[in-house]
């Protein structure tokens, strides 16, 4: 029987960074495979929590990294959005990658997980921050970017890094979703398109920005969600294969 989300052990610990010690939420015990969770702009707060459990339920240990630890912010409020941004906007694509780096070595040290069998899942900021770690870290087993705005401009873009993807990657993204304009979304099916590894994009076309998070129910869009979800676990049991 599969275990259901609920059911997952999790524990915090930390992880020593370049930058300090980095709060990491664990889910899932055992495993040959991990999951990466990058946290909205909001912190790894209860629904990211739930996504990290939601992974572990599929068989693979699940970590969701808090980003913020250089402030110590921790979590913020959906209504705290302003907040947010500035916080979000200083953590530029050198400690994004520090951050996972230092997450990949607790992992092949603690657990046992390689690079290779870990893929890096990141949702809004998050999503941002998992493309940009697929650019700058070499050997992943995979990548998914959930609506992540910032890629393909702004002052962290990192889409002309793209030609250094060497990982199968996934993108989703709502087709109404104001913070990813259309060019944006074709330049990034460009770049995917002269990748040498899997890379597709699925645009959702009734769907805006964060509409896989049930936590925001004004947002959420459950078909969309139901659909990038599953396409996501298909994706992974054909790129991070359980052990059998």
């Amino acid at each position: 029987m599969t275990a259901q989300p609920d059911d997952i052990g999790t524990e915090w610990g930390e992880v020593p960074t370049e930058d300090g010690p980095m709060g990491l939420y664990r889910a899932g015990g055992d495993a040959t495979s991990a999951v990466v969770v990058l946290q909205e702009a909001f912190g790894v707060n209860d629904h990211i929590q739930d996504v990290t459990r939601r992974f572990a339920a599929l068989g693979h240990l699940a970590v969701a990294p808090d980003l913020f630890h250089r402030t110590g912010t921790g979590v913020l409020g959906y209504e705290r959005h302003a907040e947010a941004m500035p916080l979000i906007g200083a953590i530029d694509a050198g400690a994004i990658t520090r951050d996972v780096r230092a997450v990949l070595a607790h992992l092949a040290e603690h657990d046992g997980v390689p690079a290779n069998r870990v893929a890096v899942v990141g949702f809004c900021f998050g999503g941002r921050a998992a493309f940009t770690a697929a650019t700058s870290i070499r050997g992943l087993g995979a990548t998914v970017v959930f609506y992540g705005p910032g890629i393909a401009a702004g002052p962290h873009a990192v889409l002309g890094d793209a030609g250094r993807i060497d990982a199968p990657l996934l993108v989703h993204v709502g087709g109404d979703d104001p913070t990813i304009p259309a060019d944006q979304v074709a330049a990034v099916d460009t770049a995917l398109a002269a990748l040498p590894v899997p890379a597709r994009q699925f645009v959702y076309p009734d769907a805006g920005h964060a509409f896989a998070c049930d936590a925001r129910p004004a947002l959420y869009r459950r078909e969309a969600a139901t659909l990038a979800w599953d396409r996501t676990t298909a994706f992974l049991a054909d790129h991070l294969p359980l052990a059998h």
